[in-house]
């Protein structure tokens, strides 16, 4: 259920150069760009496709919403056809965004009086990567659900009391096990809000656990990667 909590930004066309490719673990990578007068809010995603070619692929924008520039958390797919491309792009080459697309963000109504529980598998940890930069006064906590723990993306953005890892195939972890498997043991406070972003599965399951703990769609916002 996604909340609609601000007005949709007005979206455009924009040609950018590529600034920077920054290596975060083993295929990857964020991918910086200038920011010029792109206006968005924390948890919206861009489409994005390189100058000369057709294709385009959607990503959630990782940098916050008054950062210098504008930034995507990018996973290079084994034996796909555009991720390999960004990976190997040049400073200067040019990238078309088409933007900002979605309802995805913090529930303004409960900013204050809430805490704010992001659950993320993989990549889907990039809109709150966006939005603990944007707001660093929330009362948040990140419970992010990889394989390795060096998969954490930039864990040193979060405060560590607030950032849980749960590591499928690694002892080196907060916690060795799936991201699931932490929810069920969890306790949360009944002034919640929960924001899934991932694998479909995983915010299925999750789902599930949060009902049967008492939380209802109503204290949950989703964005499905895939």
């Amino acid at each position: 259920m996604m909340i609609d909590m601000k007005p949709e930004v007005q979206i455009n066309t924009n040609y950018y150069k590529v600034e920077d490719l920054r290596s975060l673990a083993e295929n990857t990578f964020v991918l910086t760009l200038p920011k010029s007068r792109f206006k968005f809010v924390a948890g919206q995603h861009i489409s994005l496709s390189i100058q000369g070619d057709y294709q385009s692929r959607e990503y959630s924008i990782y940098s916050a919403e008054e950062g210098d520039n504008l930034e995507v958390l990018v996973k290079e797919v084994d034996g796909g056809y555009f991720s390999p491309k960004l990976k190997h792009l040049k400073k200067g080459e040019m990238v078309e965004v088409h933007g900002p697309f979605g309802k995805f963000g913090l529930d303004e109504k409960r900013l204050d009086s809430h805490k704010h529980v992001f659950i993320a598998s993989g990549t889907g940890i990039a809109p709150f990567h966006s939005m603990v930069k944007s707001y660093p006064e929330l009362d948040y906590e990140v419970i992010h659900g990889v394989r390795y723990a060096s998969e954490a993306y930039e864990k040193d953005t979060y405060e560590n009391k607030r950032f849980t890892i749960c590591a499928s195939r690694d002892e080196n972890a907060d916690f060795k096990g799936r991201l699931t498997e932490y929810l069920k043991k969890a306790e949360f406070s009944e002034n919640t809000c929960f924001y899934l972003c991932g694998n479909s599965d995983m915010i299925f399951d999750a789902m599930e656990i949060l009902k049967d703990k008492g939380f209802d769609r109503e204290n949950v916002t989703v964005e499905v990667y895939f």
